[in-house]
């Protein structure tokens, strides 16, 4: 329409001055002549006719080289036009996937997407998207093909693909995989903090506490945890490691991890009974003995006593003078009793085992000291009062078990 009307309006205009020219050119008395000569040719007329002839010549040479040049532009403006008309059809589909992914329309969102990707301006959005959507229903294969076609249309953006292709390893319960994935992105990016996060992330999954502890640092570096949270999974971390190392039963791999553990982790009582546990178990109790003995002293825990109790002792009539010395603290502690009367059959000192053991019931009865209790007699021939110490022990087991399971229940 503007060309319309810029036509008319230059036709008008030269007209205009053909016209005032032409007047112009007739007020004088002679209007002069013209005479152009080429070869055996000549061409003579006034001057007024060729005035008017000269701006209606470079009027129509004008629009002709103008018309010429817009015909030579319009293929590569047509092609440009369909080229934006494309781009905003993808920019509308790119909108129309995400809502479609949002609304769980995940195989319309998928068509939509792939269909418009090409011509978008960002293919990049198009395939992580549909990818997404293929990977919630399902369709793995497809998902893998559009990771792939992003990674061919961007190649600068590996990191994000990357990220993208862990993300669905991780949903898929996929956890080598995203592991390969993260392994690879953290070895270029060692410091991007949602790499590191889902790295974290992963090694939780896969019961990984070794790979955590190494990566802790750069964690708690980059800010991609809190400062609570990074002592939270780092006290995870070693009692995880504790219990693996725990299950070696080399008592020399169990104190290196335990000297590596820092100061304020150890001293948390949960950990410190957890690394009694694993010297216990690997039969090396006695090199922890003080150093649990120091931890009752300071702090009072039945968990620990009951540890202590289970350590098998190269002086155990130190073990049990020991723990006869926090009787005066604590008289009334049915535990203590029991692992006093424990230790005391240990001693070959039936007697005083009884005299603790029944001392223990009385104040509280439990599992333990009734069949403590109950060998105790066996072996001194009382079977009739062995017997009922067993009774007992298996009554209040079970109404232990019944207890539990109205608690559950309820």
């Amino acid at each position: 329409m503007r060309t319309v009307i810029y036509f008319l309006c230059s036709l008008l205009f030269a007209v205009a001055a053909s016209f005032f020219v032409n007047n112009w050119l007739q007020g004088f008395d002679t209007p002069g002549y013209v005479l152009i000569g080429i070869g055996h040719w000549s061409l003579e007329t006034t001057l007024a006719v060729f005035a008017v002839t000269l701006i209606i010549v470079f009027f129509v040479l004008y629009f002709f080289f103008r018309t010429l040049g817009y015909l030579f532009r319009l293929p590569s403006q047509l092609k440009r036009r369909g080229s934006a008309v494309k781009f905003n059809r993808s920019q509308e589909a790119l909108i129309a996937g995400l809502v479609d992914t949002a609304e769980g329309n995940w195989e319309k969102a998928e068509q939509v997407l792939i269909k418009h990707a090409s011509h978008s301006g960002a293919p990049l959005l198009h395939y992580l998207t549909a990818a997404k959507a293929a990977q919630s229903r399902g369709a793995f294969d497809k998902r893998d093909e559009y990771l792939k076609k992003a990674a061919d249309q961007s190649p600068d953006s590996g990191v994000a693909i990357g990220l993208t292709q862990a993300e669905l390893h991780l949903s898929g319960n996929e956890f080598d995989q995203a592991l390969a994935t993260l392994t690879k992105l953290h070895s270029i990016e060692p410091t991007h903090a949602s790499v590191l996060k889902l790295l974290h992330q992963t090694y939780q999954h896969i019961g990984d506490w070794e790979g955590i502890r190494k990566l802790l640092p750069s964690l708690h570096k980059n800010k991609v945890l809190m400062e609570a949270e990074i002592k939270l999974l780092e006290t995870e971390a070693f009692c995880k490691l504790l219990k693996q190392s725990a299950e070696t039963g080399n008592t020399d791999v169990i104190q290196a991890l335990w000297l590596e553990i820092p100061n304020y982790i150890r001293k948390i009582s949960g950990v410190s009974a957890i690394y009694f546990a694993a010297m216990i178990s690997a039969r090396s109790g006695f090199l922890v003995e003080d150093e649990l003995a120091v931890a009752l002293s300071v702090n009072w825990d039945t968990t620990l006593l009951a540890l202590y109790g289970n350590i098998e002792s190269r002086d155990m009539y130190k073990q049990l003078a020991m723990a006869e010395r926090w009787l005066s603290l604590h008289e009334d502690d049915a535990v203590l009793l029991a692992i006093l009367g424990k230790l005391s059959i240990r001693c070959a000192n039936a007697e005083k085992a009884q005299a603790y053991l029944t001392k223990s019931i009385a104040v509280e009865p439990t599992v333990q000291a009734y069949q403590l209790l109950g060998d105790l007699l066996f072996a001194q021939g009382d079977k009739d009062s062995a017997s009922q110490c067993y009774k007992n022990g298996l009554e209040l087991a079970s109404s232990e078990i019944v207890s539990r399971i109205g608690t559950i229940s309820a």
